[in-house]
């Protein structure tokens, strides 16, 4: 059921099962302290439970559902969210992640009081599936940016988590969305897009808790280095000559990354077919040369035991 006005903020939700936590999810942004929103839940062919419980959030009017043949892909089912969406600023939502009650009312303050600013994003906390903080947290590196952003996104200096996101509709439809053709890293390569486009403002505040569990989207991990190339790749054309060598720069060290991680993991053959796919835009750079042949002796000589 849709609701009878406008309201100032949609809230983009993605969700495929793991109703243990969709259930928690929905009811943290229930208990905003900023109400004017509503709820716009793309379904990605989820099983007969978890369709149960939509159906009954389906008849509040705050809530918009979409129902999707399952196709696996966040950025498909993301964008046909955004879509059907009408708020004048966009909020991402995962389904087994939480809110804290402010976090919208902080967001939408601070970009009433920055209209420099078309996005922001907030700090975030990671838990486990049954809501522990992880004890990593303690010790994680936390780096709070704002403003011109690009730079630093590109060499991962800034950490943005999809639930920490609220950016105007406008900039979001400006940028183009989500990138379907990937199957990972397509948050990251919106972030790109939108940081060409506008500042961003943060509250720098752990206002998301970003749950870590057996069940997160599956993906093959190669996808996350795959999809980081293209996003990285397909900007070229569109910066001045001082960033586009910055992205390629970030492209070749993507490349060693993922030829080391083969090698550690043992194989051999793909360690080589990624620094061999890299080649033609990597050749230039010294440091591809020594870091790839530290990789490949790794990845074919036997390793002392420790």
């Amino acid at each position: 059921m849709q609701a009878a006005h406008h309201p100032l903020v949609s809230i983009v939700l993605p969700t495929c099962n793991r109703l243990q936590f969709l259930r928690p999810a929905i009811e943290s942004l229930f208990a905003q302290t900023f109400t004017d929103w509503e709820l716009v839940i793309a379904d990605d062919g989820s099983d007969a439970p978890t369709r149960r419980y939509l159906r009954a959030l389906d008849s509040l009017a705050r809530v918009q559902m979409i129902w999707l043949p399952h196709c696996g892909r966040p950025a498909v089912v993301r964008n046909a969210a955004l879509h059907r969406a009408r708020g004048s600023f966009i909020a991402f939502m995962d389904s087994d992640d939480l809110w804290m009650p402010t976090k919208l009312q902080c967001q939408i303050e601070l970009l009433r009081a920055r209209p420099r600013c078309g996005w922001s994003y907030t700090g975030f906390c990671q838990i486990d599936g049954h809501g522990a903080t992880l004890a990593e947290e303690a010790t994680r590196r936390w780096v709070a940016h704002e403003g011109s952003i690009f730079e630093p996104l590109i060499t991962g200096g800034v950490s943005i988590r999809t639930p920490s996101v609220l950016a105007s509709r406008p900039l979001i439809l400006r940028a183009g969305g989500f990138d379907e053709t990937l199957s990972s890293a397509e948050d990251y390569d919106l972030w790109l897009r939108l940081a060409l486009e506008s500042e961003i403002a943060i509250v720098d505040e752990p206002l998301v808790l970003v749950r870590r569990h057996d069940e997160n989207h599956s993906r093959v991990w190669q996808s996350a280095f795959t999809g980081r190339d293209h996003a990285l790749r397909k900007l070229q054309d569109r910066v001045d000559l001082a960033r586009r060598s910055l992205l390629r720069k970030e492209r070749v060290n993507n490349a060693l990354t993922l030829a080391l991680t083969h090698a550690l993991l043992g194989e051999s053959a793909a360690a080589l077919r990624a620094l061999g796919r890299s080649a033609h835009y990597s050749w230039s750079y010294p440091h591809w040369w020594l870091r790839g042949a530290k990789t490949l002796l790794r990845a074919y000589l036997p390793q002392r035991p420790s």
